[in-house]
This record gives C-alpha cells, sequence and structure tokens, in this order.
C-alpha cells in the first residue's frame, strides 16, 4: 500500500433534495475548514461498531458507497449505518441508524486499486433536510486542474490527532491535482485512470486517517456531485501529497450492475478551458507529445473540451431512458423502455389516455406498456386514487395521484417538466403514444418526430403547435 486510509482535515455545507440528488437546502459554504452545521453534507454517513471507524455517501434511499478497504475482513457483520449525523458525541435529533443486510465489494479490488464497496441498508430511508442522497459523476465526467472540490468526514484533524469532542463534522475545500501531478508525487504506477487526487500541494488542508469511504463533492447547478472516493495518501495535509480518491465515475457501470432498481442518479461534469496538467511532466511521467493527447493513460485528460458544464441525468433523476438511443425516424414502432415515462389511462381494461409519470413517489398508471394487446412484461398497474384539473382556462391539464410508488427501473421512469422556456420555431421534438388504426395488431406503442410551428392568430401561452401527426382522438368513451 503506497498510502494510509483517510479521515478529513477541514472540511463544506448543503441543501434539500426530494426527487432528485444532491440538493443540500442548509448548504451556503464557500471556503474554509471548519465545523459543518447540521444538514449541510446530508448524504454523509457514518460506518460505526462502538464507535466511527469509515465514512460512506447516501446515494438512494436504500444503498450507500464507501471504500472497499474499510471492510478487510469482507464483512459487514455488526456495522451500523448512522444518517443525519452531525457529531458523534452528544445530541443528534436528526439521525437514524440502519444495519447492513448486503456488502458488495468491488471484485477487482486490491490495496492499490479499485477501492469502492456498496452497502444495502436493513430498511430504506425517509428524505428530507437533513438526509439526502448525493448525484455520481457519470462516465466520462472530467475534472482538470484546480477545479474547486469539497470534502467531509469526522476523522483526524492531523495525522495521529483525534477530532476533538464533541466530534462535529468537518468540512474542506481542496482543488483537484491532476492525475499527472499526482503521479509526479506518488509515483507513476501508484495513481492510475480509477483514481482523482485533491488536495493543497503546499499542504494544510486535506482528508486523514478517519475520513475513509466518505465522499468528495463538486457543485454544478446547484447539485452536488461526488467525484471521489476517500481512499489513500501519504500522510494528511503534506506538501505534494494530495489525498487520492477512487473515481466514482469510472465505476457507473458497476453500480447500475449491481443496483437495478431505485438506481443512483448520475450526471456528468464536464470541465471547461485546457487542463494544465496536460502540461506536467517528471520522471516516469513524460510530456506528452503534440497531437496525442487522446492517448494519455491520464483520466481527465483524454476528454479535452470547451463546452460549458452539462447535466445528464440518469435513473434516480428524471428524463432518464437507457432504452432509448433514438436520433431520427417517423412513426417508427419503438421497443421495450424507449419512452418509459408513457403511461396508459383504461377505463374497463380499455386504453383511452396517454400520460407522462411526473413524479418518482406517486403521480400518473398502466406504466411500462408496449403493446395494447399482447405480452407486456414490464408493465405495472396502479390505481388513480385523486385527479386535479388545471383552473386555467383552456388549459387542457390534469393530474393523476397514484395508489401507491411505482418501482423505477430501466422500463418506468419519470421525465422532466419544462419550467417555463419558449420554444423557437424548427426545435425537433417527439410525441408517443396508441394511435388508433396504427402499430398492427398488437397496437405497439407509435412515436412520432415532429417540429414546432409558428401557431400564429391561434397561439395562446399555454400551448404548443407542431406539424400534424396522427394520434387518437379521445372519444366518449374517455373518463367523464
Amino acid at each position: 500500500d503506497c498510502g494510509e486510509s483517510r479521515h478529513v482535515v477541514g472540511l463544506a455545507k448543503t441543501i434539500l433534495f426530494f426527487a432528485v440528488c444532491g440538493k443540500a437546502n442548509l448548504n451556503t459554504r464557500i471556503v474554509g475548514g471548519q465545523d459543518a452545521p447540521a444538514g449541510f453534507w446530508p448524504w454523509q454517513v457514518s460506518l460505526q461498531i462502538s464507535s466511527h471507524f469509515c465514512g460512506g455517501s447516501l446515494i438512494n434511499n436504500q444503498w450507500v458507497l464507501t471504500a472497499a478497504h474499510c471492510f478487510p475482513s469482507g464483512s459487514a457483520s455488526g456495522v451500523n449505518v448512522v444518517l443525519g449525523l452531525q457529531s458523534l458525541q452528544g445530541s443528534n435529533p436528526n439521525s437514524v441508524s440502519r444495519t447492513i443486510t448486503t456488502l458488495i465489494v468491488h471484485p477487482n479490488y486490491n490495496s492499490n486499486d479499485n477501492d469502492i464497496a456498496l452497502l444495502q441498508l436493513s430498511s430504506p430511508v425517509t428524505f428530507n433536510n437533513y438526509i439526502t442522497p448525493v448525484c455520481l459523476a457519470s462516465t466520462g465526467s472530467t475534472f482538470y486542474s484546480g477545479v474547486n472540490t469539497w470534502v467531509t468526514g469526522w476523522g483526524n484533524i492531523r495525522s495521529g490527532v483525534y477530532l476533538p469532542a464533541p466530534q462535529i463534522l468537518q468540512e474542506v475545500q481542496v482543488p483537484i491535482v491532476g492525475n499527472r501531478q499526482c503521479k509526479c508525487s506518488y509515483g507513476a504506477s501508484s495513481i492510475t485512470d480509477n483514481m482523482v487526487c485533491a488536495g493543497l500541494l503546499e499542504g494544510g488542508k486535506d482528508s486523514c486517517q478517519g475520513d475513509s469511504g466518505g465522499p468528495l463533492v463538486i457543485k454544478q447547478n446547484n447539485l452536488w456531485i461526488q467525484a471521489g472516493v476517500v481512499s489513500f495518501g501519504n500522510g494528511c495535509a503534506l506538501p505534494n501529497f494530495p489525498g487520492v480518491y477512487t473515481r466514482v465515475s469510472q465505476y457507473q457501470t458497476w453500480i447500475n450492475t449491481q443496483i437495478t432498481t431505485n438506481q443512483p442518479g448520475f450526471m456528468a461534469f464536464t470541465s471547461t478551458g485546457t487542463d494544465s496538467d496536460l502540461s506536467v511532466s517528471c520522471p516516469g511521467v513524460p510530456p506528452i507529445v503534440t497531437g496525442t493527447a487522446n492517448t494519455t493513460t491520464t483520466t481527465t485528460t483524454t476528454t479535452p473540451t470547451t463546452a460549458s458544464t452539462t447535466t445528464k441525468p440518469t435513473a434516480a433523476v428524471c428524463g432518464y431512458a437507457p432504452q432509448n438511443s433514438r436520433l431520427v425516424g417517423v412513426n417508427s414502432v419503438t421497443n421495450n423502455g424507449q419512452w418509459p415515462w408513457m403511461a396508459s389511462l383504461q377505463k374497463n381494461g380499455k386504453h383511452v389516455c396517454g400520460g407522462t409519470l411526473v413524479s418518482f413517489n406517486a403521480w400518473t398508471v398502466v406504466l411500462g406498456r408496449l403493446k395494447q394487446n399482447g405480452s407486456n412484461p414490464f408493465e405495472v398497474s396502479l390505481n388513480v386514487t385523486n385527479i386535479t384539473l388545471s383552473n386555467q382556462t383552456g388549459s387542457n391539464v390534469a393530474v393523476l395521484q397514484l395508489s401507491t410508488p411505482p418501482p423505477l427501473n430501466n422500463y418506468i421512469q419519470p421525465i422532466c417538466l419544462d419550467n417555463g422556456r419558449t420554444f423557437t420555431v424548427g426545435t425537433t421534438c417527439w410525441a408517443a403514444g396508441w394511435s388508433s388504426g396504427q402499430g398492427g395488431d398488437e397496437q405497439l406503442l407509435q412515436e412520432f418526430q415532429t417540429s414546432v410551428l409558428d401557431c400564429g392568430a391561434n397561439s395562446t401561452s399555454s400551448s404548443i403547435c407542431t406539424e400534424i401527426f396522427t394520434l387518437e382522438q379521445v372519444n366518449n368513451e374517455a373518463f367523464n
């Protein structure tokens, strides 16, 4: 092992989350290392066996992400996961505790790489201001040198010095150190593409022993994204030895393979400008030859971009359709899961209207359906307990409340809703539905590519006009 397992020296704040990961309503921290007020990092967890030994992060209502080295025996027996915790001593009115039913260590973990593990809680937790999941950095995310991040934990305040009573959660802001620079500090073979480094090269701010497994997060568009898992380092906050973290974006496929329902929210973080790490060289880390940057082994430098920071939500976030690779097409029959928010509203077993799932925990009817006639192995049917009609004149909108929350998977997902933007003429859009006379005997779900038109004199603020496409007209058998 080239370093010590970690805990935090100086640490930040948060906001409230409901259907989307990464919000921390109580967090307005900008710089500095200090005690973190209650609720500033609502995904932070403490792993305990009589006392705290590692950190972790809540990534959905029943799973925690942590470091594999926190479980050297390969067993989680007797471990408690404490959420909503501010201090290790004294009163914590917002904390809840769970045991662990499943420990999943990465199959390729060893002391040199893949230091990541998943913990399944004994029962789901309820989200509030103090308990909220963090978003995870998705595949291809880039973190250039100098990008500011935050790390949190209850670890030592310096090597060999425990966090003093009442042991309040610590927060510190540290900049990303590129993998090439990090290799110059630790040795080229010690830093892999599965790692990301962060800290001040002059020292003074870092994670430390006891912070192992905790999150390294970065803020983007008011959401917090976990870039790393506290893994190891040479001492704590020493000059030229930044902290080393497991790079979360390298493990999206593995995490989604282990968590098949209510999957965590993955979001892309793309650094802008030029990464100064590209110009770093030292013994064992030769200069990058001009024109070969795309072949470098440093993950943070393989995707040069000048684009703005963007987000790319996935399963736990609205708008994710993992089965849909649609680019172009007109009136083509869809496959299972291409429009996972599509709902069929039925009366007496007969389809009368379409709908869209808009909330993770309760709203809209027959979900996951592909065919009106035939087998639909992924569908779920739920009763409607309440119908709310818009009170705005001319608004043809209704909201249906479901009897129970639907399970989320590749075939059932909520859709994102527009927040009042305007759509320019010519904007391409898609519609989906079970059109009369189309889809063959099985009445397959149809999809239509169209574009926005100028509504002219018929325009209202509550309408959007598009080119003509065929969709079923609701008849007198609709709800009345």
